[in-house]
């Protein structure tokens, strides 16, 4: 009797020829962002139909040839369990070629936008497929708005996380660094609201208060590791 569902192992190596960066984290990842809906065995095991795999086939290709974004492909699958036809997408744009590696002292400083797939994350960094799928679960690196790309932001991150990974730091470990920062941030806003400047002061009273706390967190951090 021919085999009507697969594992998610027998997926991976399904698919795994034509999209060498997938992964089993991935994959239960995208189930986790409501994209796919395998049917669970008693046990409790992932059992995919072919209808299954073919839905994670275009999920893969729609992010690896034309970036799109989760939202984006999303939409798309909506309309094809709909039986409606989702819109053409045009041919992406030949990929730029990657930055250059940062150096070993650290990652790279911000000082021009960049642009990058995931694929061209994941090479810049040096970071595996499944680090960068917690990292985005932990919400730590995401795309830039409404985009697929990411920018030096995400790649920053990454860097640092690969980095880190010797040390037996991983994803979790980052988002309380991100948590440190958004309560930064919320400090930061609170002071430049109480100026209640223009538009165009507001934006630099909030990087010289975001630099001067940046050199006040350093310097706690340093005493701490002083004690």
């Amino acid at each position: 009797m021919a085999q009507t569902h697969r594992s998610i192992g027998q997926v991976l190596a399904a698919v795994k020829s034509d999209y060498p960066d997938i992964s089993i984290s991935k994959i239960r990842y995208l189930e986790s962002e409501g994209l796919l809906f395998p049917e669970r065995a008693p046990s409790g095991y992932r059992r995919y139909s072919q209808a299954d795999i073919e839905r994670l086939r275009y999920i893969l290709s729609a992010q690896k040839n034309h970036y799109l974004p989760l939202k984006v492909i999303r939409q798309h699958l909506e309309l094809i369990d709909r039986g409606l036809d989702p819109p053409a997408v045009a041919p992406a744009e030949t990929e730029p070629p990657p930055p250059p590696p940062p150096a070993a002292g650290g990652p790279p400083p911000p000082r021009r936008p960049i642009k990058l797939s995931r694929a061209q994350l994941l090479a810049s960094s040096g970071l595996p497929e499944s680090t960068l799928v917690e990292l985005e679960r932990q919400q730590v690196v995401r795309p830039r708005r409404g985009t697929a790309f990411y920018g030096w932001e995400a790649l920053t991150i990454a860097t640092v996380a690969q980095k880190l990974g010797p040390f037996g730091l991983d994803a979790r470990h980052l988002r309380v660094v991100k948590q440190a920062a958004d309560n930064e941030v919320a400090l930061v806003n609170q002071v430049v609201v109480s100026y209640n400047r223009r538009r165009d002061s507001a934006r630099r009273a909030s990087i010289d208060v975001a630099e001067l706390i940046l050199h006040a967190h350093a310097a706690l951090i340093q005493v701490a590791l002083d004690r």
